[in-house]
C-alpha cells in the first residue's frame, strides 16, 4: 500500500519507519526539510509540498496526518482539500478535540473526502513497534484502512469506536484516565521518599512491576526514570499540560458525569506551576518515558527531549 503522510515529529517519524519496515510505501512531508531528508534517507519517497505529496499518490488516496492538534490540522486540510478527489481518505492521527473533528468531517464529506479521526496511543515506542488505536468516521471508509491499522498496532490494539469524532473522544477520555493513573503513582513514591525506610525508589518500581496489581507499563516507565537518578535530580517539577485532560473535564462537566480523579490529577498540573514536589517529577518523568515529553529542569527554562 502506498501512503501519503504529514508530520514528521516524534510519532509521525516513528511511525513512518514502521510503516517502511513492514513493507508499505511512503511519500512523506513536512515543513522541516531536515526532517523530509533524514526519513527519505530511510527509504520514504519524498515530497516538497501538500500538491507534490498527493501527486505521488494513486486513487483512491490515504494520506495519514500526525500534526498538532488545532490550527495547524485545519492548515493541512485547507492546503490538501483542492487536489484531493471523491472517495480519498484522510486520517487524523493526533490529539484533536472530537468536537473539532466532527466540524471537519462533515465539511470534507460534503465534497466526498473521508476523515477519519485515528486516535493513536503507545508513545514513541508504540509508534515505532506497534500501537493502539481508536478509530471514529465512515464506518467503510474505516473498512477499508483497517487491514493497515492492525499492521501499525499490537495484537487486539485496535478498533472501530463509531461515528466521527469517536476515536479521538475516546483517546481523549483515555488521555484523562493516563493522568490520573500517573498522579497517582506520582503521589505514592511522594509518600514513600516521606516515610524515612529509605526504600530504593527503583527497587520498588521493580517489584511493583512484576506480579503486582498495580504492575504495568508506567511502572515500568517509573523504574527506569528511576535507574537515571532515584530522587529524580535531573528534571524539575512543573508538569506540562497539552490539552486532552482539559477536554475531558470540560465534556464531563458538559455530560453531568464526575470525573473527581482526573479533574484533580488536571489541577494538579496546574499546582506544579507555582511550586512543585516530588509526585510532579515522578509525572513528568513518566511523560518524558513514553513520549519523549519536554521536560524543566531544575531552576532552568523547559528542555528539550
Amino acid at each position: 500500500m502506498k501512503i501519503g503522510y504529514i508530520g514528521l515529529g516524534k510519532m509521525g517519524f516513528n511511525m513512518v519507519e514502521h510503516l517502511l519496515e513492514i513493507g508499505h510505501e511512503v511519500v512523506a512531508y513536512d515543513v522541516s526539510p531536515e526532517a523530509v531528508a533524514a526519513i527519505g534517507a530511510r527509504g520514504a519517497e519524498t515530497a516538497s509540498s501538500l500538491q507534490h505529496l498527493v501527486d505521488q499518490l494513486d486513487l483512491p488516496r490515504i494520506v495519514w496526518m500526525m500534526v498538532p492538534a488545532g490550527a495547524v490540522v485545519d492548515a493541512v486540510l485547507g492546503g490538501l482539500a483542492p487536489f484531493l478527489k471523491v472517495g480519498d481518505i484522510l486520517v487524523d492521527g493526533g490529539n484533536s478535540r472530537y468536537t473539532d473533528t466532527v466540524i471537519r468531517a462533515g465539511q470534507l464529506a460534503k465534497a466526498g473526502i473521508h476523515l477519519l479521526d485515528v486516535g493513536t496511543s503507545g508513545g514513541l515506542d508504540g509508534a515505532r513497534h506497534g500501537a493502539c488505536m481508536m478509530a471514529g468516521g465512515d464506518r467503510q471508509a474505516y473498512e477499508r484502512i483497517e487491514p493497515l491499522l492492525r499492521e501499525l498496532c499490537v495484537e487486539n490494539g485496535c478498533g472501530y469506536m463509531g461515528a466521527s469524532g469517536a476515536g479521538h473522544f475516546v483517546k481523549m477520555v483515555h488521555n484523562g484516565i493516563e493522568y490520573g493513573m500517573m498522579q497517582a503513582i506520582g503521589e505514592g513514591f511522594d509518600l514513600l521518599r516521606a516515610s524515612g525506610y529509605g526504600s530504593d525508589n527503583e527497587t520498588v518500581a521493580r517489584v511493583w512491576s512484576n506480579g503486582s496489581v498495580i504492575r504495568g507499563w508506567l511502572m515500568e516507565l517509573a523504574g527506569k526514570a528511576f535507574a537515571k537518578d532515584g530522587d529524580l535530580g535531573w528534571l524539575g517539577g512543573e508538569i506540562a499540560d497539552s490539552g486532552e485532560g482539559r477536554w475531558t473535564v470540560e465534556t464531563a462537566l458538559e455530560l453531568g458525569v464526575a470525573v473527581p480523579v482526573i479533574a484533580e490529577s488536571l489541577f494538579r498540573r496546574y499546582r506544579s506551576r507555582t511550586g512543585g514536589n516530588f509526585s510532579d517529577k515522578v509525572v513528568a518523568a513518566l511523560r518524558h518515558e513514553f513520549g519523549g515529553h519536554s521536560f524543566q529542569t531544575p531552576g532552568e527554562g523547559e528542555a528539550k527531549a
